[in-house]
């Protein structure tokens, strides 16, 4: 039983966010996205002149992890871009986040350099949501990423790593009996184990404190994440953290929905723009 519990949480961490659109062999600037996202045209306004990069989770690409978030911010105003990151060869094209962070990362340098060069800004604002939240800040910390980014929101964030209900514990006493299980998943999946509360990635990546000085941070988790666990791993000092259940306590939004919520899409608005603040209307 707690094989099966432990391989169905690996699933649920894997699973696809929403319907995808297949990918293509364009280059990261003509990545597939929702409406309006990656308009290599847009200009950025007096109102919002940072452009805003949206960061998606594992097992999401720029098309679906997005799809309500992305041209919510374009009705706004924003120039809004978006990328489908680490797709290793055993993994379909139409998702994303599979690869080892470190590979990743670089990928997402090179997407806000072709931002910063198309919109003449000078720095970018960061939306991630799950690895979304871990990835970019290898790119802050490691590749130089701290003085091209402005803020970043993250949503349902694991800076602590997650123990996804115990899942990685049992995962490492089998790898001591069966060595397969150690291997298979990082065959398939490089960040998954990368994840994981304690891993060696999560270690090194928060040696001196996973805030990157300089950088607005704000995170948004959610009470009922069942696959950040705990929830808490969340929690940045720092920052401005947000917990959704106390700003609405009847919203009931786990990992996965959190992406497609108006409540989030209205706490995720007021960071990136807080002079212009309005309220949750729960």
């Amino acid at each position: 039983m707690r094989i099966r519990g432990a391989l169905a949480g690996l699933a649920a961490l894997l699973a696809v966010t929403a319907a995808a659109t297949p990918a293509t062999a364009e280059p990261a600037t003509a990545e597939p996205a929702p409406p309006g996202v990656n308009d290599w045209s847009c200009r950025p306004s007096e109102e919002h002149p940072t452009p805003v990069v949206l960061v998606h989770g594992l097992g999401g690409s720029a098309s679906t992890n997005w799809a309500y978030m992305g041209p919510e911010l374009v009705g706004e105003g924003y120039c809004v871009y978006a990328l489908t990151y680490g797709r290793p060869p055993l993994v379909p094209p139409i998702t994303g986040g599979f690869a080892p962070m470190e590979e990743s990362a670089p990928e997402l340098a090179a997407f806000v350099d072709d931002v910063l060069a198309a919109t003449g800004a000078a720095k970018v604002d960061l939306v991630g949501h799950s690895e979304g939240t871990v990835m970019p800040q290898y790119y802050l910390k490691f590749l130089g990423g701290a003085d091209k980014v402005q803020r970043y929101v993250a949503i349902t964030p694991l800076y602590d790593g997650t123990t996804l209900q115990s899942t990685s514990e049992l995962l490492d006493r089998l790898a001591e009996e069966i060595p397969v299980v150690g291997e298979v998943p990082d065959d398939l999946c490089g960040s998954c184990r990368q994840l994981f509360k304690d891993s060696e990635f999560m270690t090194k990546l928060n040696a001196d404190g996973p805030a990157v000085p300089g950088i607005e941070y704000t995170t948004i988790m959610t009470k009922y994440d069942q696959l950040v666990t705990p929830y808490t791993s969340g929690h940045l000092d720092g920052a401005t953290n947000i917990v959704l259940q106390d700003v609405c306590p009847a919203d009931f939004s786990e990992h996965v929905a959190v992406a497609f919520n108006p409540n989030v899409g209205r706490l995720v608005r007021n960071a990136l723009d807080p002079a212009n603040a309005r309220p949750v209307r729960c």
